[in-house]
């Protein structure tokens, strides 16, 4: 779970950035350092990319010296895998050295160099990839590295936080979920579901939102060719995702139609242990039926850096902000025309259930909820529902 430090360092950020769209300062950024990878996932394909691209440790060095990079700003450097990247020692050396606020996100795949990288550069917290019991995860991530994962979290458990993630997706289901809060139950350590969308860096091909959880479940592990195969499927995708965003990016673009289940009634009691999942996954239903309509704050003081040194708006919209290469990221995170997308979409967009960027919004209202009441709420932050009675609080949805 978050602390309550993160929550008012989060606050704290939204508030200063809205007051001063032009000199806004990042909470969190996120450095997609590689896109080499060696999984084979079927909910990401970053792995197939080809030619591999790699974010040089010279350039990572220059974001750092950004102005809307500050001591408070939380890096998260991952991949592909991070570990994969040709200076991810150098890169991991100076961020100890200089920088010691950042995280490590892995697949595990190398546990003897992970562990052994993350005693010697003591990152803040690891996150690592674990979506099921070994038999899933031999079906979804195509490589056996079940064990690998559990070997990290017997060696580290103590040593470092650890955030495990999960990602509900059509090639696990909600008993895969259960396990996976089973072990991080047994060593006391944090669990952060998310639910499988389609990134525009990850060319995904099965369709977010329409594709039912454990639709696909046990089918065939990827291999490289198969990907290639998949092109024109993965491409037709892309091609909707962008239509919907020059359509409508007022709503979703899902279709309702296809929701056959209450969602909320297949999450495992234990996932109430970890309250932001819970919240999140709950609320996943009305999301997708557009009664559940929130703001989206994050993307004013949240952000990402690809491979290639693009800068999207978010991680779920193909609109790129600009490149490193050619801009600087201060000029790219706080230039007029990034403020004006900010603003519109910020204030119009509803289309992702991204748990990089939805379970702090809805964490926000929660929290304003608690102090304020609905009705202040909606006076500060602006005309949000939990569903179609735009009266109810959260806490009354939950019920």
């Amino acid at each position: 779970m978050y602390s309550i430090g993160e929550y008012w360092q989060r606050g704290s950020a939204i508030v200063g950035n809205r007051l001063f769209p032009g000199n806004k300062k990042l909470n969190r950024l996120m450095i997609y350092a590689t896109d080499l990878c060696d999984s084979a996932c079927k909910h990401c394909l970053i792995w197939a990319k080809r030619p591999v691209k790699h974010l040089p440790a010279a350039d990572i060095v220059k974001l750092m010296e950004s102005r809307c990079v500050t001591s408070n700003t939380n890096i998260g450097l991952e991949g592909g895998e991070f570990m994969l990247h040709p200076e991810a020692h150098d890169i991991l050396q100076w961020f100890y050295d200089h920088h010691r606020n950042y995280d490590i996100l892995s697949n595990c795949l190398k546990p003897d160099s992970l562990i052994a990288a993350v005693r010697k550069y003591k990152p803040q917290r690891l996150y690592i990839s674990l979506d099921g019991n070994e038999e899933t995860y031999l079906y979804m991530r195509g490589k056996a590295g079940y064990q690998h994962v559990l070997q990290v979290i017997k060696a580290l458990h103590k040593e470092v936080t650890i955030s495990v993630m999960f990602t509900l997706s059509p090639y696990n289901d909600f008993g895969d979920m259960e396990h996976v809060a089973a072990v991080c139950r047994q060593y006391g350590i944090d669990m952060r579901v998310g639910l499988y969308n389609n990134i525009p860096l990850f060319d995904t091909y099965d369709k977010a939102h329409e594709t039912e959880i454990g639709e696909q479940k046990q089918t065939k592990p990827l291999q490289y060719k198969d990907v290639a195969q998949l092109k024109d499927k993965i491409e037709a995708t892309k091609e909707l995702k962008q239509a919907e965003l020059t359509n409508d990016p007022h709503l979703p673009q899902h279709d309702a139609s296809k929701i056959h289940r209450r969602f909320a009634d297949f999450i495992p009691e234990g996932i109430k242990e970890f309250k932001e999942n819970y919240e999140y996954l709950a609320l996943y239903e009305g999301w997708r039926r557009k009664q559940v309509q929130l703001k989206c704050f994050s993307i004013i003081e949240s952000l990402v850096v690809l491979p290639n040194g693009d800068v999207p708006l978010c991680q779920n919209l193909d609109l790129v902000l600009g490149n490193i290469h050619q801009q600087s990221l201060d000029e790219i995170f706080n230039g007029k025309d990034a403020q004006q997308k900010q603003q519109h979409y910020m204030h119009n967009c509803n289309q992702c259930w991204l748990a990089f960027h939805r379970k702090y919004d809805v964490a926000l209202y929660r929290t304003f909820e608690q102090v304020f009441g609905k009705w202040a709420t909606g006076k500060m932050l602006g005309y949000y529902q939990w569903r179609e009675d735009g009266n109810a609080s959260l806490k009354q949805v939950l019920k």
